[in-house]
């Protein structure tokens, strides 16, 4: 029936926007998803009967947080329409001409491809920042975007008193190849591509993380009542005057021809940027024939982004190979007849796990689309089954590790197989030591992959443990280790034994247990000896510690051969507990007590106070409910707590009041570097 088409098709729409603008993790591209769009409002077009307005074709998808304050947009932020042929684009320019019935000018731009931003500003000051979020209200993010360099905070020049600007927050290729380098020494899922990296950074709830990630940002369109010119143009010259960075890949044009040069010499050139673009955006100059052409339910009648085909080819699947990763992860990964793609020989792609195989339904010799566009990790995106005459077996998904012949397992809700043998399976063996010298981890110098490779296969090392009985003469004897780099790896084997024991409890590559969530044990359990003896209850009570964490824990402590290491450890002097200086930190005044933070704070950040919660046996959460102890609240708080808390008779505690329930060390608590 065509209404359940018609609400298929919603539902669908629906997850692919809660996947793009909340999980920031898109799982279809922007062409098929603006097809099944397109899909679905010409069947409401021909279907009236079946209007609903909350249909995905009426409303702009979300990238709402939680955790960030709401602010509604004094000008609605709403999203342009696409098209992928130069032909809509004419059809664009003659519906603007016959709208105007007079000259107009196109100003043409390159389309950035981040994530949304509103800026407004006071007085040449920066007062705030707001995603677009469901277009008509978006999440406060202020304090992330202050720590971008390239936006001003003070303005230079004569500005106007008061106004917004709009832009694209981005993450640069160079920035975004070294987090991905990280993410995949730790394991870590891998950003798709810089714009979900973008997104996803501005959203974390800790600013300096934010301010280590060093986005970027381009402006592109100016609101206010007072603005420097009827002419966009003119405007965004303005605006580069006062101090924000415009793009130099903006040009006015009069005519479809010169739109169409454009369109041409940014679809090549822009592969040499150093940062991600998908498109041209095109919009009419003047401000006033802007406000006469208005706009449709979702989009500006006076703009339009053109979008570029991802970069595809096609090629011979060859073989499919499978990497055992260190906590067991199995990778399966395609193997392809060389093909030029985006400047680069691809002869490799991920094909991520089981489930993606299976719905490709591959085979060996198949002819496969391979795509690069904005992944920075080619990928198979579909099967020529036309092409198919003389094909191989249908690809199967191992049932044994191709390292050590353990039976492969896959836990419930996890999209990856693995490898159970951790402590007899070379990659997983090898990758935990190569995780415990990391930077982040032990930050032991001189033994990286190929060191640890050559030392295992010499029997020098079985375990992490065998770091710290390493000999300076059994290491020079080997080829390419000389005298210095023995003597390196034995200073910072000694070294790395001031290493906190929080870090130590990271190092250890526990699955599932990153950087913030081995702080979070470290500072609950305070040891190694009560950390190794929590019940699932007690973990699952600590603050973001879910069941899947809490049963991997218990599962690596109930391994007599993980002991027997840890043993080893304490005996060769790591440090096995929190310092003295931080066990003192901690308070009880709030223990036991679950705490809402809710608005804008002047003595303390966000984070300090989360902090302060926590370093005096509080919780943190993220609602409002009949459990909630109180609600620390700011100034600005949001008003669906603040409903919510009223409807409930949850207290409200002010910033004076909760500094005196926790004490006057609570200035001290932020200044001993406690801070996640």
């Amino acid at each position: 029936m065509i209404k359940d088409q018609i609400e298929s098709l919603r539902r669908e729409l629906e997850q692919h926007n809660y996947n793009y603008y909340v999980k920031s993790a898109p799982t279809i591209s922007d062409f098929e998803f603006d097809a099944k769009l397109r899909q679905l409002q010409e069947l409401e077009a021909a279907h009236p009967e079946f209007f609903d307005p909350n249909s995905p074709t009426q409303r702009v998808g979300s990238d709402i947080a939680s955790g960030f304050e709401q602010v509604a947009h004094v000008y609605p932020m709403l999203s342009l329409g696409n098209t992928y042929s130069e032909g809509e684009v004419q059809d664009f320019y003659e519906r603007v001409r016959k709208g105007l019935n007079e000259d107009f000018e196109l100003v043409c731009e390159l389309k950035y491809d981040g994530t949304s931003i509103s800026l407004t500003y006071e007085d040449g000051v920066l007062v705030r920042a707001v995603t677009r979020g469901d277009g008509e209200k978006g999440d406060d993010v202020t304090a992330n975007v202050k720590t971008i360099r390239s936006i001003p905070l003070r303005l230079q020049g004569n500005y106007p008193k008061s106004f917004e600007i709009r832009g694209e927050i981005l993450m640069p290729w160079s920035v975004f190849d070294d987090l991905n380098r990280e993410r995949e020494e730790q394991e870590e899922q891998l950003f798709a591509n810089p714009r979900n990296a973008a997104s996803g950074t501005l959203k974390l709830q800790n600013s300096s993380v934010v301010a280590s990630r060093k986005l970027d940002a381009y402006l592109y369109y100016l609101l206010g009542e007072n603005l420097p010119s009827d002419l966009h143009s003119e405007n965004l010259e303005a605006a580069h005057s006062w101090g924000f960075k415009i793009s130099d890949a903006t040009k006015v044009c009069r005519t479809l021809d010169e739109v169409s040069a454009f369109i041409n010499y940014w679809d090549v050139e822009r592969k040499n940027l150093p940062v991600a673009t998908d498109g041209i955006v095109l919009k009419v100059n003047s401000l006033s024939q802007q406000r006469a052409l208005g706009f449709t339910a979702k989009s500006p009648r006076w703009a339009i982004a053109y979008k570029f085909q991802a970069e595809k080819a096609v090629t011979r699947l060859n073989s499919v190979s499978y990497q055992v990763g260190r906590t067991g992860a199995v990778t399966p990964v395609a193997n392809l007849d060389p093909v030029q793609l985006s400047g680069t020989t691809v002869k490799r792609a991920s094909l991520h796990n089981a489930d993606i195989i299976e719905a490709l339904d591959l085979h060996i010799g198949d002819m496969v689309f391979v795509e690069k566009g904005g992944e920075i990790i080619p990928k198979i995106t579909a099967v020529d089954k036309d092409a198919r005459l003389l094909i191989g077996d249908k690809v199967q998904f191992i049932k044994s590790c191709p390292e050590c012949g353990a039976a492969l397992v896959r836990f419930e809700g996890e999209a990856a197989h693995y490898c159970p043998n951790e402590n007899a399976c070379p990659p997983q063996i090898k990758g935990k030591m190569e995780h415990f010298v990391s930077r982040k981890a032990m930050n032991i110098d001189g033994l990286g992959s190929e060191t640890i490779n050559l030392l295992y296969q010499n029997d020098l090392l079985h375990n992490i443990a065998d770091i710290y009985t390493l000999k300076v003469p059994d290491l020079i004897r080997l080829e390419r280790l000389g005298t210095k780099s023995a003597y390196n790896i034995k200073e910072g084997a000694e070294k790395s034994k001031e290493i906190p024991f929080e870090r130590v409890v990271f190092a250890l590559g526990i699955r599932f247990v990153g950087e913030t969530i081995a702080k979070k044990l470290a500072y609950a359990f305070k040891n190694i000896e009560a950390l190794e003896q929590a019940s699932y209850d007690e973990l699952v009570a600590v603050d973001e510690i879910g069941g899947r964490i809490a049963q991997s824990v218990v599962a690596y402590f109930s391994d007599s051969l993980n002991i027997e290491m840890l043993n080893r450890l304490k005996e060769y002097g790591l440090q096995m507990s929190l310092s003295e200086d931080k066990l003192q930190a901690h308070g009880t005044a709030l223990a036991g007590l679950s705490i809402v933070i809710s608005g804008t704070f002047s003595k303390h950040s966000r984070d300090e106070y989360k902090t302060m919660i926590e370093r005096n046996g509080g919780k943190n959460v993220g609602s409002v409910s009949a459990k909630t102890s109180f609600i620390l609240a700011g100034d600005n708080m949001g008003p669906e707590k603040l409903k919510k808390a009223e409807k409930l008779g949850v207290k409200l505690v002010n910033e004076d009041d909760f500094l005196s329930m926790i004490g006057a060390d609570a200035q001290a608590q932020t200044q001993e570097g406690l801070l996640f």
